[in-house]
């Protein structure tokens, strides 16, 4: 398993789970100096930075690009792909579109988590969900142009309405014919809403493509109460070969977040 690590330039999400705000080649320099394999990068745009100069960046540390996200669309523009309103769906799935292009042209795959939005008066859960699933059938189309997945992340209650589980999500991708749409496994969000963050790992390991390894409070394993070894023994023997990601709060600061983070992937 791989080891990657948040760097944020969406200076609306200041306080949220991302380790690393410094400018990018400050971020570059840290993940490679604790020893990550890669970088995930919270970007405001698809424009923010050449593709240029993160494979210059790339080459200097020798890291990879784990995911690009695409939440900015949401903390910056209220962008959903479930909104009732049509043009403002449009623009979401462009704004999430050329992020798709940005990653796969890095190799990367993109992330939907905060963008999916959610079901209401206005727009009924069925009817939230086609939204959903024609929005992701032309990113999954897109992505698959540059030989990379989609990853879809289901969250927690209090943050979506349409699917909170790893199973729930599974079977909709399934159902909507979606296979090139993996699912980001989030602990965090698991901690909330599964029976078994395990069970749900095991019996969905071929669904699950990216993880957020983040403790029960969404600071680094260790700074919680998730058991992590159960969760680690679980991936070498179902020989997971994507990422363990650090999308965690940078607590108490952020190299010493960063540092328990690797070593809270060590079994």
């Amino acid at each position: 398993m791989r080891t990657a690590v948040t760097l944020c330039r969406v200076a609306e999400a200041a306080s949220g789970p991302f380790v690393f705000h410094d400018e990018l080649a400050i971020g570059f320099q840290k993940a490679a100096a604790h020893g990550f394999d890669a970088v995930e990068l919270f970007l405001p745009s698809a424009d923010y930075i050449s593709v240029e100069e993160i494979r210059e960046l790339q080459q200097k540390h020798s890291l990879a690009i784990a995911a690009v996200g695409t939440g900015a669309g949401m903390v910056k523009h209220g962008l959903t792909l479930t909104d009732a309103d049509p043009v403002f769906r449009e623009r979401a799935l462009a704004f999430i579109l050329s992020l798709v292009d940005f990653a796969g042209t890095l190799g990367a795959p993109a992330i939907l988590g905060s963008m999916q939005g959610k079901h209401n008066a206005a727009v009924p859960r069925d009817l939230a969900i086609v939204y959903l699933a024609d929005a992701l059938q032309i990113i999954s189309a897109r992505a698959a142009q540059y030989g990379t997945v989609f990853l879809y992340e289901p969250l927690n209650r209090y943050e979506t309405n349409l699917f909170n589980t790893v199973a729930d999500s599974a079977k909709f991708l399934a159902d909507h014919q979606l296979t090139n749409v993996k699912i980001l496994a989030d602990l965090f969000h698991m901690n909330i809403e599964e029976v078994s963050c395990e069970q749900a790992i095991a019996e969905n390991i071929d669904h699950i493509g990216h993880i957020h390894f983040a403790d029960s409070n969404r600071r680094a394993i260790g700074f919680g109460h998730t058991d992590r070894m159960p969760i680690l023994r679980l991936l070498y023997q179902l020989s997971y070969q994507g990422y363990l990601s650090a999308e965690i709060l940078p607590l108490p600061n952020a190299d010493a977040a960063a540092k328990q983070f690797i070593l809270s992937t060590i079994i």
